[in-house]
């Protein structure tokens, strides 16, 4: 038994409102970084506070704040890239 073979491509004319939905994108990648530009500091001070009041538990929540904001800018500014790649990776699969 064969199956029949099915090659669809996207397209950026299929629906209406595509350009309007990257503009949204768009502006959630930007409301992402300032939340993590926020995350940031955010953690710092928490890490600056604990590390200044001999509270090891606050501090060490401050760094893993830290940590997680920094990666979540670099997921957020890597999006495009990584996305482009597995759909490359996913097309070229036969």
């Amino acid at each position: 038994m064969t199956f029949p073979s099915v090659d669809i491509n996207p397209n950026t004319n299929g629906l209406p409102g595509i350009v309007a939905l990257e503009k949204i994108v768009g502006a959630l990648l930007t409301f992402g970084l300032i939340a993590a530009v926020a995350g940031v500091a955010m953690s710092a001070i928490a890490w600056a506070v604990g590390s200044h009041s001999a509270n090891p538990h606050v501090a060490g929540r401050g760094k893993s704040g830290v940590l997680v904001a920094g990666a979540a800018a670099m997921l957020i500014g890597a999006a495009n890239t990584m996305i482009t790649f597995f759909s490359a990776a996913g097309g070229a699969v036969r």
